[in-house]
């Protein structure tokens, strides 16, 4: 048995999602690309990384990647690793620190165990599920993280609606760290997504004891035919019946 097939599901998600994030900072330091060659070359090489490692940690279970070919084959499983080996390749891209890495295991649907590597933060940061930290205490005027680019009609209506203060940023697992790092109270995204842009971070969240679901306040379900998942809520649970009924009354 291989040293990482002895680590638990939860520590191999760390260690591989530090792992590729350490690859993705040496690669930005050592090439001359940047911008959406270095961005896509990030991407080629984390999951040139990752795939292997887990194919070699843990053989019998099912893979899901954004920088891979899908194959119908993970439908059959009931542990899925959902993977997303850049979450944020512009910011990569562009040098910025607001990127991710996102390794997951759905289990039977469920984001259950995952981490999300934020290498861009001074010294990195890996956030994991099986380590969860004592949330911050929340100011008395919320903070939304919204798209720095094309931030969703719905979150700014809704923003507008509690007096939250907006604080753009880059990539899903960012945004969804933030709330767990305390520097955000709601993330609420309606502009389309993927599996692996939310599955690490929902995991993650969730042994925060944050709420997460879809912004109709549905689960959240993974490993699906179609692995396009268009929106979710990531906020305290303190704020969610009242973020859910706002963003009810948009329709």
């Amino acid at each position: 048995m291989s040293d990482l097939a002895k680590l638990s599901d939860a520590a191999l998600a760390a260690h591989l999602a530090e792992r590729a994030g350490k690859l993705l900072l040496e690669l930005r330091e050592q090439t001359s690309l940047t911008g959406k060659a270095l961005g896509n070359e990030g991407d080629a090489a984390a999951n040139r990384l990752l795939m292997p490692l887990l194919a070699e940690a843990r053989p019998e279970d099912g893979y899901l990647s954004e920088e891979s070919k899908d194959t119908k084959e993970r439908l059959d499983k009931e542990r899925v690793w959902i993977i997303d080996p850049v979450d944020g390749t512009r910011e990569f891209g562009e040098g910025r620190s607001d990127w991710a890495v996102h390794v997951a295991l759905s289990v039977g649907g469920v984001a259950e165990v995952g981490a999300v590597a934020l290498p861009g933060l001074s010294g990195g940061t890996v956030l994991r599920t099986d380590e969860p930290r004592t949330l911050l205490e929340a100011p008395a005027t919320p903070r939304m993280v919204v798209s720095r680019t094309r931030p969703a009609k719905e979150a700014l209506a809704v923003a507008e609606a509690l007096g939250a203060d907006l604080i753009p940023m880059g990539s899903a697992g960012a945004k969804a760290m933030a709330v767990v790092r305390g520097e955000a109270e709601i993330y609420l995204h309606s502009g389309g997504q993927y599996e692996w842009d939310s599955c690490a971070p929902v995991a993650v969240a969730m042994a925060h004891g944050l709420h997460c679901s879809r912004i109709d306040g549905s689960p959240l379900r993974y490993n699906q035919e179609d692995v396009y998942l268009p929106d979710l809520l990531i906020c305290r649970s303190e704020l969610a019946e009242r973020t859910l009924s706002l963003v009810a009354r948009l329709d």
